[in-house]
């Protein structure tokens, strides 16, 4: 096993012998600078790759205080003020934080800026609005009473929101604000290029520029109590000017509002369904940002470096799984590791040579604390990225943030040894090969590839009430034994379903861009495209509310494909006729039932039909499953549909047998190891492969085994912080019992 390479260790001033130390430990072979500090030469010298985190728009304030009518814009909508005459007044800042953000005063705001009354959507003309801009208040006349009114407002980002939310988490205290800059205006543009020309000049002993990353931050906007207030990991607002909206009219032909960007206030979250306009920026703006990213990698490599993006902080405008990344000339990608889809989100990166993952805690004061063990979110971190990492490597793994906090907690230092050193072992067991993958799984929604492993998501990888239920699909999916890939509605309409794909998965809530919104109601060739595809043999999953739109009075649009429905209130003097449950199935065959169980299902009523206009009988939840936050007054289309589960008085699980294909309706899964094992068996039933599953497959879904056909190996792995056992049997049908120590691998020839 190698105990050394593949690891990229961070390290500060004034710390070179401690870090000399832990990079033998943890067998590094990179180093890196922590945000705001330099290497001491001490380190240089090591011997080991040297990275520096690079900041094309940031930390010269020296230029930008010169120039602050080139810093980076953004829309904001004001609040919604009630008129209670004829006339208003709307204070632009009220909820926003003035260290972060200043109005545009200089751009014409009768030009650039617009009221809105919120009341009727009308845009209240020009003439009946001004701007007082010493007390930053529109004065709003003519208008109606008792109606609200906005203004979507250009301000200037004068408070880079990545340093600004480091000096807040560190608590820098007077440290100078760093203020970020926009590379559109030709001269800060010049400039950046000329400093980094320089920098690659007077810094021969870096060998990995790691751009940190290049020039528009995510939407992260924060309030007056310096807290989130807009947070969008995918957001393109902060990325306007006034002269961006001039060149696009040109090249597109058409002008774009205020309204474009601040959407009615939910600033075109990655859950809205696309419109043209967003779509046009989106590719507007990448195609601004990655002529210049691939200009600064030339640079790069000109100097004999290695260019390096982090998929994090300023990287809106590359598009990763957008057509055309792989011609930018990037070396590699980096990006913080969060969970299994996060993992995947990095390692699947098309058009580089490596991916490396930034894996968590993050070295910050507010994890490394006196009290805390950080050793547990490091080991629960490496379980969750490592279900991924088997299904697609990624070739190096670090960490981020201050290593003098990190050195503070011995037991934290042993973990990451332990896994540094497991890293390195799958590496070379397997030789970077990805996990065999025994279907093609597609994931359809309005974004498709472009969006690959970012559906369901608000802010990188942390939970959310309202997506948790559709994002633990993916996350079971990041470390599944299938080929996973993203496909479009547009892609479907367009060409049909590929004839290699196996199961289509889709859904989410009604209205989103997950589910598709009117798209159902506007093209019929959508269903009907899927319905052909189905009836000759496919596979649909659907969850949530899938093709949910209400339109020639159903709801879901391929509810004769899924069995399953929901009641919108329209039809509630139809009678719905609930089919007996089966609670023992292929697909639930691995939910643990408790003693009883089997029996409450026939005590609940469902060993006969339920009838009646309001369906099943709400008798609580007995099935044994988590299906997550539930999705309200779903009921089969016919007695014909299998129910797997409906508690409650509506459908959770149900199967549907369709022409020679399959429908498969669940209301949605959190990820836990019970609900990826359910989701894995629903795929398999789904495609008529039932006679696939048991080969390599574990008894025990907190384990999960990964076949390396070309190293002649599979392993299993132990996805819990306690020991496990677990049955694997092979190809051949010989049945192996495998102990596990908590978070255990093992690993046996084929």
């Amino acid at each position: 096993m190698s105990t050394s390479g593949r690891f990229t260790i961070p390290s500060e001033s004034n710390f070179a012998e401690k870090t000399a130390e832990l990079s033998r430990l943890w067998g590094a072979d990179a180093v890196r600078n922590s945000d705001g500090t330099q290497l001491d030469d001490e380190v240089v010298d090591l011997g080991m790759k040297v990275y520096t985190a690079y900041f094309p728009t940031r930390a010269h304030n020296e230029w930008i205080t010169l120039h602050m009518d080139e810093t980076p814009q953004v829309y904001l909508l004001s609040k919604r003020v009630l008129a209670e005459s004829d006339s208003v007044d709307v204070p632009l800042m009220d909820g926003f934080f003035d260290e972060q953000l200043k109005p545009n005063r200089d751009a014409d705001p009768h030009k650039y800026w617009e009221v809105v009354d919120r009341s009727t959507g009308e845009v209240v003309p020009t003439e009946h609005w001004s701007l007082d801009p010493d007390s930053d208040t529109v004065h709003i006349t003519g208008i109606e009473p008792m109606h609200q009114y906005t203004v979507s407002f250009l301000a200037y980002i004068i408070w880079d929101p990545v340093e600004m939310y480091n000096h807040l988490t560190n608590d820098w205290g007077d440290k100078e604000h760093e203020i970020p800059f926009d590379i559109y205006h030709p001269a800060t543009r010049q400039f950046v290029f000329d400093t980094f020309a320089k920098w690659l000049k007077d810094n021969p002993q870096v060998d990995v520029v790691r751009f940190t990353t290049f020039f528009y931050q995510f939407t992260l906007l924060f309030d007056e109590k310096r807290r989130e207030k807009v947070v969008d990991w995918f957001g393109c607002a902060c990325t306007v000017s006034p002269a961006a909206l001039d060149d696009f009219e040109k090249e597109y032909g058409y002008r774009l509002r205020p309204e474009d960007f601040v959407d009615g206030g939910s600033y075109n979250s990655a859950w809205r369904v696309p419109r043209k306009a967003q779509r046009d920026w989106i590719d507007f703006l990448s195609g601004f940002v990655r002529a210049n990213v691939k200009k600064l990698a030339a640079m790069s490599h000109e100097a004999g470096k290695e260019a390096m993006m982090f998929l994090g902080d300023q990287w809106i405008g590359t598009e990763p799984y957008k057509d055309g990344f792989e011609d930018l000339g990037l070396d590699a990608v980096v990006g913080s590791i969060g969970d299994g889809t996060t993992t995947r989100m990095i390692a699947d990166i098309p058009g580089v040579r490596y991916t490396e993952g930034r894996f968590l805690p993050y070295f910050f004061p507010d994890t490394f604390y006196e009290g805390n063990d950080p050793s547990i979110e490091a080991w629960d971190n490496w379980r969750k990225a490592r279900r991924a990492i088997l299904r697609s490597p990624i070739a190096r793994m670090g960490y981020g943030g201050y290593l003098s906090l990190a050195a503070k907690f011995p037991k934290f230092v042993d973990a990451v040894e332990h896994i540094a050193d497991e890293f390195r072992d799958i590496h070379d067991r397997t030789q970077g090969e990805a996990a065999k993958g025994i279907l093609n799984v597609a994931i359809l929604n309005s974004w498709g590839k472009m969006r690959s492993w970012m559906a369901y998501t608000v802010a990188h990888a942390l939970p959310n009430k309202q997506t948790y239920s559709y994002y633990g699909i993916l996350e079971a999916l990041s470390g599944m034994r299938v080929n996973v890939r993203f496909i479009s509605f547009d892609d479907v309409l367009e060409h049909g379903v590929d004839d290699d794909i196996d199961v289509i998965v889709t859904g989410g809530p009604v209205d989103t861009a997950f589910s598709g919104g009117a798209i159902w109601a506007q093209n019929p060739k959508l269903a009907a495209t899927l319905r052909a595809w189905v009836h000759a043999g496919g596979a649909l999953v659907g969850v949530g509310e899938p093709s949910s739109q209400w339109f020639q009075g159903q709801f879901f649009q391929l509810a004769d494909v899924l069995g399953v429905d929901e009641e919108r209130y329209q039809t509630l003097s139809i009678d719905k006729y609930f089919p007996p449950v089966t609670p023992e199935h292929f697909i639930t065959a691995d939910v643990h039932l408790k003693e009883g169980v089997l029996q409450q299902f026939a005590d609940a009523g469902y060993r006969k039909p339920l009838s009646g206009c309001g369906g099943g009988q709400a008798k609580g939840v007995v099935g044994g499953i988590d299906f997550g936050e539930p999705v309200l007054n779903t009921f089969p289309v016919n007695e014909d549909v299998t129910l797997l589960r409906a508690d409650g008085g509506q459908v959770q699980l149900a199967v549907n047998e369709y022409g020679k294909g399959r429908g498969v309706y669940v209301s949605g899964l959190p990820y836990s190891a019970a609900n990826a094992r359910l989701l894995e068996r629903i795929l398999f039933y789904a495609s008529h492969n039932e006679d696939k599953y048991a080969a390599y497959s574990s008894s025990n879904p907190e384990c999960e085994v990964a076949v390396f056909e070309k190293a002649g190996c599979y392993c299993v792995v132990n996805n819990t912080d306690r020991a496990q056992s677990t049955y694997v049997e092979r190809e051949d049908g010989r049945i192996e019992r495998i102990a596990l120590e908590p978070s255990g691998i093992a690993w046996r020839t084929i």
